[in-house]
């Protein structure tokens, strides 16, 4: 009795939902392989779910998923929870040995993988001694040792389920490893009921989906941002998705925003800068009603630059992964730039000081802790710094935040991102939006170095503008002319790119290992 009343199923929910509603012909997916109707795509769900039954797999099992965003991920993600078991996407970006990693600690006995990274795959196996079966989208040589079966999707056949598995709202649905911007991924696990908790909360509460929109996102499945852009809200909502199978461009954007026609398009800032040095039509967002931003803060110049461009409001918001999607976030038609705006409908937020106790007053900074019913449950055998991260109801986001007097919240950087200059903290975002002022500056990340002393001082990491030279004597003049001194940059440094995850976020432990002697070794750019 109890088991039913919390009964819930959230591919169940995502698919069939509709098709039980009449709503079985209306568009669901365009993506490279074709495109399905919520009937089709529901065919297509409990067929994968069919062949993971077919193979073994059981509820609470975990799948692990490399592959390319198209419908064979989309109908794997959602089959593996009809059946009970745990999706685990995972970045395409991975090398051998981070799939390896993963596939170990998840304690994966199944790897879905597309063709083009099957070479990845077959380097991971070596270090994954669990998994017994490799399922291929396509065409593609892996030498799997013995014990491992390789076999591909469009071969196999499992007997289609007649319903989902009788799942509840608390059991593991997902699993997402974090990005690993600081160091080892971990796996966040996420309940059914929280893709339902965050489609409703901020895919209807904030952006309003219904079902005549179209989704296009640059943040690919295996994010939890992108999950949530191309899969949990359009589905929720009877909505379509566009998904693209290879790396996007602007140019390759601005084809599909003709072609597809979506009218919500979610970016992370670093594409939105790569957009304004593009030349992409300048009305090539005409049909889009609402661009999202998230990944890390967008900075006012960028948001109102692409304004004045493309006619496009960017909602800027912050989301993490273990809170499956964005919690915090601006409105359409009440944008506060440099904000990430004000708490998602279903979420509360707080800022605490370093002994821990609420900060009420505005323009005081602090640790940002969030509460709400998506928060992942904890990390994958993980017990100590879960217990640090997750603290009762109130999960602890690694975010360094104020309030402003309107009550939207600015990010002033990840707490271990902020750094004190003469005992005063100095917020990277601020100096970065000061540099990204400059003409000659494209994409900017700035870091903590030791001086001469050992304390930590600012040293901004630049990619300029195509053409133009990087000048630190100029650059931190720039920065003094607009910034309190001692928040200046103490060096710069020149970069072809910006080191950068799967998702687009600034590796910045790289960066500051990258620029650990900047301060003693190269004194001549000091300012």
């Amino acid at each position: 009795m109890m088991a039913a009343v919390g009964s819930f199923n959230a591919a169940e929910y995502l698919v069939d939902r509709h098709v039980k509603a009449g709503r079985g012909e209306r568009l669901a997916v365009v993506a490279g392989s074709g495109s399905l109707t919520y009937r089709e795509l529901s065919e297509e769900v409990r067929a994968a779910a069919g062949v993971f039954r077919a193979i073994g797999v059981r509820p609470e099992e975990r799948v692990v998923f490399c592959m390319a965003d198209d419908i064979q991920l989309l109908a794997g993600i959602l089959g593996a929870m009809y059946i009970g078991a745990v999706p685990v996407p995972v970045s395409t970006m991975f090398t051998g040995d981070d799939l390896g990693t993963v596939l170990a600690d998840s304690r994966a006995r199944v790897l879905s993988v597309s063709a083009e990274f099957a070479g990845i795959a077959q380097s991971a196996l070596t270090a994954a001694p669990e998994v017994t079966d490799v399922l291929l989208d396509g065409e593609a040589p892996v030498k799997a040792r013995r014990g491992v079966r390789v076999q591909q999707w469009l071969e196999l056949d499992g007997e289609l389920p007649r319903r989902p598995y009788d799942t509840w709202q608390d059991s593991p649905a997902l699993w997402l490893y974090t990005s690993g911007t600081t160091g080892m991924p971990k796996a966040a696990m996420h309940r059914h009921a929280g893709i339902r908790m965050v489609a409703e909360a901020y895919g209807t509460g904030v952006l309003g989906i219904g079902p005549d929109d179209r989704c296009l996102s640059v943040a690919k499945l295996f994010f939890a941002y992108g999950i949530g852009n191309s899969c949990f809200f359009p589905f929720a909502a009877g909505a379509s998705t566009v998904l693209e199978r290879t790396r996007p461009t602007p140019q390759l954007v601005a084809e599909r925003l003709k072609s597809e026609q979506p009218t919500l398009f979610y970016a992370v800032p670093t594409f939105y800068s790569a957009l304004l040095h593009s030349d992409i039509p300048d009305d090539a967002f005409a049909g889009v009603r609402q661009g999202i931003s998230a990944g890390e803060a967008l900075p006012p110049s960028l948001y109102q630059r692409i304004r004045d461009r493309f006619g496009l409001e960017v909602l800027d918001g912050i989301g993490s992964t273990e809170a499956l999607h964005i919690f915090l976030s601006n409105r359409p038609g009440a944008v506060r730039p440099g904000s990430s705006g004000v708490p998602v409908p279903g979420y509360d937020v707080q800022l605490r000081d370093e002994q821990g106790a609420v900060i009420t007053e505005a323009g005081q900074p602090g640790d940002l802790y969030l509460r709400g019913s998506s928060i992942a449950t904890g990390y994958w055998c993980r017990a100590e710094t879960t217990r640090k991260v997750f603290q009762g109801e109130w999960l602890r986001t690694g975010d360094t935040y104020t309030r402003n007097e309107d009550g939207s919240y600015s990010c002033l950087g990840r707490s271990d991102d902020m750094l004190k200059a003469g005992g005063i903290w100095v917020s990277p975002a601020e100096v970065e939006e000061r540099l990204l002022g400059h003409p000659g500056v494209a994409e900017v990340a700035v870091v903590a170095a030791p001086d001469a002393d050992g304390l930590a001082k600012p040293v901004a990491c630049v990619v300029a503008v195509a053409g133009t030279p990087v000048d630190p004597d100029e650059l931190i003049a720039w920065c003094r002319e607009g910034l309190a001194a001692f928040k200046r940059p103490r060096a710069v440094v020149a970069f072809q790119e910006l080191p950068k995850t799967a998702t687009g976020k600034v590796r910045r432990n790289v960066l500051r290992e990258h620029v650990s002697g900047t301060l003693t070794a190269a004194p001549a750019h000091a300012g």
